[in-house]
């Protein structure tokens, strides 16, 4: 078991809401061990409070203070009216709201506390939190889910994972009636991983209209295993992209996704791999470490592009990612061409290579020497 870089508030009711299979309810029962506790995945104790949410209470002594943990909150939408008069009448009372979906807290306008919770996310596995056990391979393969690292078969693992997100998500939650469309949806959409979104394009390969793709991908997003970046346009002085990037959230969830064949460039899936794996590195440690980034790309409407920018009070950085060993002058344009337009902007082309590089004023950093020091270079 690895320890997590989250740090919970104190005495501070909060929701917490990231993928299954990211450690939320490991995490929870490790630092939440005197908490009462109430899974919603439990269908007796679901059916027995679904539209009965005034017995919330039976379950919290009338003398009890300290924690109440609500594990996939969202199974429950309406109970939040009642946890929120819990909060305003029972003081030293506080509760953590999980939720792997925020679907149906969205759609249903439901109470979200009104600020009086805090919203967090959890992710994958950070380098950070793995140490010595992080091996780059094995990351751009599988993925940093902590159940990857103690299976004997990961690849079984993340294929059924995907199959359990089909079932109990969508399937069970009626988000669509048509589970095989989805499903051959989502095998399309990985090809447009870390590209431009092209929802008509997408639609047409996956052999539905567009307005049932938005809404699949609205689904992707609501179920925290995908999110779309947007494009970075502050004090723009060239015409840009309108088309945010898609991902998924872990690597090793694209991997098993995307379908496979013999003229597949295994160079060309490693890169899009490694991209994926340093973005979900820096999305983890910009929510843990309260970084305050805003995260987006670059790209111009004549196709010059960065992979990522973090822009925020603490800093403004370019990151540029490349699996190949070395990197040359002409691969380096995208970074110069937004450092023209930012001169403010630190640069750097995270790479596959061994040695820390300077080309033209650009660093150029080992990937792993990247994860490893990501503190030290993205800090401010």
């Amino acid at each position: 078991m690895y320890k997590r870089l989250f740090n919970p508030p104190q005495n501070k009711s909060f929701f917490l809401f990231g993928p299954r299979g990211t450690g939320k309810t490991t995490w929870l029962k490790l630092h939440f061990s005197d908490a009462i506790y109430l899974d919603f995945l439990r269908p007796e104790l679901l059916r027995r409070l679904l539209g009965s949410e005034n017995r919330l209470e039976e379950y919290i002594p009338a003398d009890y203070k300290g924690w109440v943990v609500m594990d996939e909150v969202q199974r429950v939408p309406n109970l939040l009216d009642e946890v929120h008069r819990l909060i305003e009448e029972r003081k030293g009372l506080y509760f953590v709201l999980t939720g792997s979906s925020a679907r149906k807290l969205r759609r249903s306008q439901v109470n979200l506390l009104a600020g009086r919770a805090l919203q967090y996310h959890f992710f994958p596995l950070t380098y950070q939190e793995v140490g010595d056990d992080f091996n780059l391979t094995h990351a751009l393969q599988y993925g940093m889910l902590p159940s990857v690292f103690g299976e004997d078969n990961p690849g079984k693992y993340l294929q059924a994972y995907i199959q359990t997100y089909l079932e109990q998500e969508v399937q069970q939650e009626g988000l669509t009636r048509n589970i095989g469309a989805f499903s051959r949806f989502m095998e399309v959409a990985s090809f447009s991983q870390g590209e431009s979104l092209n929802v008509t394009e997408i639609a047409r390969e996956a052999g539905i209209n567009r307005k049932v793709a938005e809404n699949y991908f609205s689904i992707l997003e609501d179920l925290l295993i995908a999110f779309r970046l947007p494009v970075f346009t502050k004090s723009a002085k060239r015409r840009m992209t309108q088309h945010r990037k898609f991902y998924f959230f872990d690597t090793g969830i694209f991997y098993h996704l995307r379908p496979k064949g013999v003229l597949d460039s295994p160079e060309e899936l490693e890169g899009i791999c490694l991209e994926t794996l340093v973005l979900q590195e820096i999305r983890a440690m910009n929510e843990y470490l309260d970084w305050g980034y805003t995260l987006s790309f670059w790209r111009t409407a004549t196709g010059v592009e960065v992979d990522i920018i973090c822009y925020g009070n603490t800093g403004f950085y370019a990151i540029e990612i490349k699996r190949s060993h070395t990197v040359s002058r002409k691969q380096l344009r995208g970074l110069k061409k937004f450092r023209d337009d930012y001169p403010e902007v630190t640069p750097y082309c995270v790479y596959g290579g061994k040695d820390n590089l300077e080309i033209d004023g650009i660093k150029l950093v080992p990937v792993t020497t990247f994860l490893q020091n990501i503190q030290r270079y993205l800090s401010g």
